[in-house]
């Protein structure tokens, strides 16, 4: 096994078992594409964030900054054209490969968790040495498996700017994928909260997000509920329209809460199924997750006062 070396000054590379959560890019006959693509490729357009990207690879390394020996993955903004002048948007953007030998990611993203910056000017960010050709090669490492690789995306806009004025996108759009077992629809919805510390205890809910033809919302409670009142943080998934339901109809749901940890990938989880009627329309847990675990630092769960909190649902029934 070559032994792999991440070379980019300021790049961390955490691993992950969660997939990326707006885009995954599968490559087969990566050989040809880097035999006669040579110098690079652009995949579909994905959305994230507002806006509307492509993940730019260079299979023999970014000539023009003199990379060699080594794969380059950039995320670039599409239909930058149609925007004002004097734009710019600031974006958190972690670029996965999986290694199809365990099934996790390598995850890469600024090691400072400073956001990068996009212009008229710049309209690609990303990693100039990704991973050296030869251990990308190396099938023992699990990155390139019968020819075929496979890289995703997570853009979270931080911050938009146009013409000197500066607003905060406080919302992540939520990303649908399906799951193949049964042909059932999971769907993940990302909440991030920020200026966690100047909470209220009183419980506070994400916007609502839509799985297997239901509505559905994030309950958190900042300090505590029930039995982890002042001491956890309490995590909820919650019908949206409750009434809507008559007494009888039950919703089978099978669901993942779950809290990020933005420095090291490790992220932190709960999962269950659940019977959700009219008359029970919640479920969860009053003690997700202990408060001073939760605040340390050097578990990432929160990051400059900000969490990011992920549900995953699939509808049974």
């Amino acid at each position: 096994m070559d032994s792999l070396e991440f070379e980019q000054d300021g790049v961390s590379t955490p691993f992950s078992y969660t997939p990326p959560t707006h885009y995954t890019l599968k490559i087969e006959s990566f050989s040809l594409l880097k035999k006669h693509s040579a110098d690079r490729f652009e995949s579909g357009e994905f959305d994230a964030g507002g806006y509307k990207w492509k993940l730019v690879v260079y299979p023999n390394g970014y000539e023009k900054k003199n990379v060699e020996d080594h794969i380059s993955v950039y995320l670039e903004m599409a239909g930058a054209e149609s925007l004002e002048t004097g734009w710019e948007v600031f974006v958190d953007f972690r670029l996965f490969l999986l290694d199809q030998n365990k099934g996790i990611y390598l995850v890469l993203q600024d090691a400072n968790l400073k956001k990068m910056c996009l212009h008229v000017a710049m309209l690609e960010v990303g990693f100039d040495r990704v991973i050296p050709l030869k251990a990308f090669a190396d099938a023992s490492n699990g990155y390139l498996i019968d020819d075929t690789c496979v890289f995703g995306a997570e853009v979270f806009v931080c911050k938009e700017r146009r013409a000197g004025k500066a607003e905060c996108l406080p919302r992540i759009n939520n990303a649908v994928i399906v799951s193949e077992e049964n042909n059932d629809f999971m769907n993940k919805h990302v909440w991030k909260i920020e200026e966690f510390s100047k909470l209220k205890p009183e419980p506070l809910e994400s916007k609502p997000f839509n799985a297997g033809g239901q509505t559905w919302k994030i309950q958190l409670f900042p300090k505590g509920d029930s039995h982890g009142k002042d001491t956890h943080v309490s995590l909820y998934l919650t019908l949206a329209n409750p009434e809507k339901l008559s007494t009888a109809p039950k919703i089978l749901a099978q669901f993942t809460l779950r809290i990020v940890d933005q420095l090291n990938a490790k992220h932190f989880f709960r999962h269950d199924s659940n019977c959700f009627r009219a008359s029970s329309p919640s479920w969860g847990w009053s003690n997700f997750i202990m408060l001073g675990f939760f605040k340390e630092r050097d578990k990432g769960y929160l990051v400059m006062n900000t969490c990011v909190v992920e549900a995953e649902v699939t509808v049974r029934s």
